[in-house]
């Protein structure tokens, strides 16, 4: 691949330029947090306009290949990490399966009264308490998801005993307590993190992040937890696939 624009081509000058940039990434010659030159830069290097090198730079950044850090400059993005929804396995276990190392580190496990939001979401009246468990897993050492799951009180008794962290809740809650998952309601939408979700993400607060909110209920359909979890947008992509 040439490094030179041809500016006799048919091609226009900013799609070469963008086949140069992106090369750059997909060889491997610009590593995964490596900054790029600078527009101005860049404008030296190819001889082009600077508003043609930042249309090049933009659209790249919207392909998910550079991202722009305010005040520092253009970044080639990290790989993601492709996985599938929770429902159908269980993020540890396949990030593992790709040969990921992984850490849970417990954040707080407390029992408390449910919120009108966990109430509506798990079927409780007012009062019921629930068992609320936060935890951060990391890939490789950096943190990827905030997880905070909600489990009634009565379906789980002395469920705080239990090693949350060495083991997987949802092993936990069917082996212990007979509550296997069976059906699984969600939803995922585009968030801003918050100060508290950055803090324990190593993120900014109001950087992109997914949420994935899941009901999870037992083969009667009796909801036995809800959680939430953020995802860490430029880390991880989750694939749905449907059959119809």
């Amino acid at each position: 691949m040439t490094e030179v624009l041809e500016r006799d081509s048919a091609v226009p000058l900013y799609a070469q330029l963008e086949q140069i940039l992106s090369g750059k990434i997909t060889s491997g010659e610009w590593q995964p947090n490596q900054r790029i030159p600078s527009e101005n830069e860049l404008n030296r290097m190819y001889g082009l306009s600077r508003m043609t090198v930042r249309g090049v730079l933009t659209k790249l950044v919207n392909d998910g290949l550079l991202l722009r850090v305010p005040g520092k400059g253009t970044y080639v993005a990290p790989s993601k990490i492709n996985a599938v929804s929770p429902a159908y396995r269980g993020i540890r276990e396949q990030l593992e399966a790709l040969g990921y190392s992984t850490t849970t580190r417990l954040v707080s496990f407390e029992r408390e009264a449910a919120s009108s939001v966990v109430r509506e979401r798990l079927g409780l009246a007012r009062g019921d308490e629930v068992y609320v468990i936060v935890r951060v897993r990391s890939v490789q050492g950096e943190p990827i998801s905030l997880h905070r799951s909600h489990v009634p009180a009565t379906l789980a008794p002395g469920l705080d005993e239990h090693d949350v962290v060495s083991e997987q809740l949802c092993v936990i809650l069917e082996k212990d307590y007979g509550l296997p998952m069976r059906h699984v309601s969600e939803h995922l939408e585009a968030v801003a993190v918050s100060l508290a979700e950055a803090r324990q993400l190593d993120m900014h607060r109001g950087d992109p992040a997914l949420l994935l909110h899941d009901v999870i209920a037992d083969e009667g359909g009796r909801p036995f937890e809800y959680s939430t979890i953020v995802f860490r947008g430029d880390r991880l992509r989750l694939a749905f696939d449907y059959s119809l």
